[in-house]
């Protein structure tokens, strides 16, 4: 895996609050990369074995910098990384590659997600621009995730603060019955758990598969997912 790896160096590193990191990588093998937005790379944290996967904000192959979106929850390797992290510090990162794909998909875009799909959201905003994207977010904190939407520049997001029970899903999925009856796109990411409860909804409301776009990005008890 090394040997696709792009070494590259923290320029800066903006912290927004509420774990939420504004980070700037930058370096001559980031330059002519092939990056289109929605893409995703992964981050070495310390072996290439061990990576935590980012959605770039921009990516400037000419100058070969870019920006990620980190959140830092829980007590995993990635959350550490980010706490951590300081300009200067070093990184290898394998990527860009294609993640999720809405090309060929038809209709408003509807994305749920929570912290840690903020940055696809503004890649989705660059990706989609003549088309509707809906954002609904799942966060621990309202506040400070509207800050950082609000730096990211993402509009049209509803949030909902995380309650244990789960019962904060049905007032976020409600109000999306009339987009899954107009033939919106669904793209589910975030929260393992919470991600399959909102597919059910969609299913009772007869959204074909073709209209759901599933991606993981963590999930209680496990660590690493890409």
């Amino acid at each position: 895996m090394g040997l696709f790896m792009r070494h590259a160096v923290v320029a800066n590193v903006d912290d927004m609050g509420g774990g939420f990191r504004l980070i700037t990588l930058e370096g001559p093998a980031l330059r002519n990369a092939a990056w289109t937005p929605g893409h995703k790379i992964q981050i070495a944290m310390g072996s290439t074995f061990a990576t935590r996967t980012y959605t770039p904000l921009e990516w400037d192959a000419a100058a070969g910098r870019t920006r990620i979106l980190g959140y830092a929850h829980g007590a995993g390797p990635g959350s550490e990384w980010l706490v951590k992290l300081t300009a200067g510090a070093e990184c290898d990162i394998f990527g860009p590659r294609r993640s999720l794909a809405v090309e060929g998909t038809s209709g408003p875009l509807v994305l749920f997600g929570d912290e840690t799909s903020m940055g696809l959201a503004h890649a989705l905003r660059r990706q989609a621009r003549e088309r509707s994207v809906l954002c609904q977010f799942e966060v621990s904190d309202v506040a400070t995730a509207e800050s950082a939407l609000a730096k990211l520049d993402v509009g049209d997001a509803t949030l909902v603060r995380r309650e244990r029970d789960g019962q904060h899903l049905y007032r976020l999925v409600e109000p999306l019955s009339a987009l899954a009856a107009a033939g919106a796109t669904f793209v589910l990411t975030g929260h393992a758990s919470s991600i399959q409860q909102v597919r059910q909804q969609l299913r009772r409301w007869g959204v074909p598969a073709a209209r759901m776009v599933t991606k993981a990005y963590w999930a209680t008890g496990k660590a690493g997912l890409d």
